[in-house]
């Protein structure tokens, strides 16, 4: 952008500034000689055309040569970082679809001849994740929730649900750390040109920057994790309690161990799947100076890189959860592998 076009968009600026100055002064004056209706037109006058012409310094600027050459220099960090953002949407959709046993659809009238409110009988809720029970059985959820979880949302205690759960972990705890790094990144890119955006469009225009650089939209929030409810409402409709699971990275790695206690595995695929715990993974990267086996990439090359732990040959192919057979990947290089063998 020339040294011109960056006087006219400072002048345009300027120009708003003095507009809004001159107004409240007439407005000052008018206050003193006019009726009360000419200072309000003043005012409003004075405002709008201070908004305009900020909204026209705005537009300029994003539509100016300078503006252009930045998002230009950041364009491979853009793209990477929409690239990770849509990996970590397709691992939130790896949740493993459990749900209660369904008893069909019934229609209750309440044709009782007194005016019960039964209050309580507005919560209830049909779904699939909710299982609707006696007080009792809520209680004991609460108490005892990966154990009630698989007794009446059907969760088979075999190796095929041990192998099914051990990959929603596994996904679930990318797509955590990748939030968490892909905001990190995006900030820290947003550090480094910091210096090269005028301060009117960092104060007012932030979000608005951030989309005409070109990064995409980030959903950090956790609706894409399961939530499982034992709920009870009396017959009278006059009290009731629920119990909410949520199938978090918590809840997921207990529940890997429950389930493995359970079935007594020895050599079987999904029995060694089991021991990739979150733990074990943290031994693994760290085993590998968290740089990917492959690329060679590691943090302290870029320090928001997404890691994750693959089985070099794997299970499906015969291969054990072993220190010798599990490798750290960055996260393009495991999508990429697949189920190969390296």
């Amino acid at each position: 952008m020339s040294k011109k076009s960056d006087e006219f968009i400072g002048i345009l600026a300027i120009f708003g500034i003095v507009i809004f100055f001159i107004f409240k002064i007439l407005s000052a004056i008018f206050t003193l000689i006019a009726d009360n209706i000419y200072v309000i037109i003043t005012v409003i006058l004075s405002v709008l055309g201070a908004f305009i012409a900020f909204l026209l310094y705005f537009e300029l600027y994003f539509r100016s040569k300078k503006f252009k050459h930045i998002k230009g220099s950041i364009r491979e960090y853009t793209d990477n970082c929409n690239e990770l953002n849509h990996y970590i949407q397709e691992l939130k959709g790896s949740y493993v679809n459990i749900e209660s046993y369904n008893y069909g659809i019934g229609e209750l009238t309440d044709n009782s001849a007194y005016n019960f409110q039964r209050k309580e009988w507005s919560k209830v809720i049909q779904s699939n994740q909710i299982h609707h029970c006696s007080a009792n059985v809520c209680k004991n959820a609460s108490n005892q929730p990966i154990k009630y979880l698989c007794k009446y949302f059907g969760i088979k205690n075999d190796e095929e649900s041990l192998s099914k759960f051990e990959k929603v972990l596994n996904d679930f705890t990318s797509v955590e750390q990748g939030k968490d790094l892909l905001k990190r990144e995006r900030n820290s890119i947003m550090r480094r040109i910091s210096k090269s955006i005028p301060f009117l469009i960092k104060k007012f225009r932030n979000e608005q920057l951030i989309r005409k650089l070109g990064f995409e939209t980030v959903d950090i929030s956790e609706t894409y994790i399961p939530t499982f409810t034992f709920q009870y409402v009396s017959a009278g409709g006059n009290s009731s309690s629920r119990c909410d699971i949520k199938l978090n990275i918590e809840n997921l790695n207990l529940l890997i161990n429950y389930l493995n206690d359970i079935i007594k595995w020895t050599k079987s695929i999904a029995g060694q799947r089991a021991l990739m715990t979150s733990q074990l993974r943290d031994k693994i990267k760290g085993r590998d100076n968290y740089k990917c086996c492959s690329c060679g990439l590691g943090i302290e090359d870029e320090p928001n890189l997404l890691l994750e732990i693959d089985h070099k040959i794997p299970l499906s192919k015969g291969g054990m959860t072993t220190y010798d057979n599990l490798q750290t990947l960055c996260w393009k290089c495991n999508r990429t592998k697949a189920a190969k063998i390296l």
